[in-house]
């Protein structure tokens, strides 16, 4: 074998082994994403699971509106009702959608609550309250996880589009993810009434 042949062939197994490196740390850091994403839909589901128990406290405790209930009712079926696979999150449309419909339950949520003001008996029931403590920490809990999802996004996306693991996503099929971006108007401070 000639000299020129076993450069050639040094150099073609230096190229499989940083393959096999890149494309392992692509997988894993895809993995992370993942793995963020199943933890931002459990906080969600959490959140769908209490919202039964809540309507049936608020139901049963006053003469509530029932447009109200409706609405929490209806905003739950949609939210629950959109799922994303692991391979919408490089859709960012999709990530979108599911978006929209947990910030309309959120909306329907917080009009409840809102109106709860209203009825100081079911302020004061004890089952109303603990469900409302579950609540809030729930919401506290997906603010959490999608900051989380965002961090492990940005770590895949920025491995995925650095030289030279850009060259080896794009043999690989390793495409960027879609980040959780905040709801149009967020921006602007809620005005509060009395």
């Amino acid at each position: 074998m000639n000299i020129k042949a076993l450069i050639g062939l040094g150099v073609a197994a230096l190229l499989v082994f940083i393959g096999i490196g890149k494309y392992n740390t692509l997988v894993e850091q895809e993995q992370n994403v993942e793995q963020s994403w199943a933890q931002v839909e459990n906080q969600y589901q959490r959140r769908a699971d209490l919202v039964p128990n809540l309507v049936n406290t608020v139901k049963g405790a006053a003469d509530f509106e029932q447009e109200t209930l409706t609405e929490v009712t209806e905003a739950r079926s949609r939210a629950s009702s959109i799922q994303i696979s692991a391979d919408d999150l490089n859709n960012p449309q999709k990530i979108q959608q599911f978006q929209q419909a947990q910030q309309q339950l959120s909306g329907a949520l917080s009009r409840m609550l809102v109106t709860v003001e209203k009825y100081p008996e079911l302020k004061a029931n004890q089952n109303f309250r603990d469900l409302q403590v579950q609540l809030e920490g729930t919401e506290n809990r997906i603010a959490t996880e999608r900051q989380r999802f965002n961090e492990t996004v940005q770590s895949y996306n920025t491995t995925v589009m650095r030289f030279p693991n850009n060259l080896f996503a794009g043999i690989f099929g390793f495409d960027q993810k879609a980040y959780f971006e905040a709801d149009k108007g967020a921006e602007e401070v809620p005005e509060v009434n009395f």
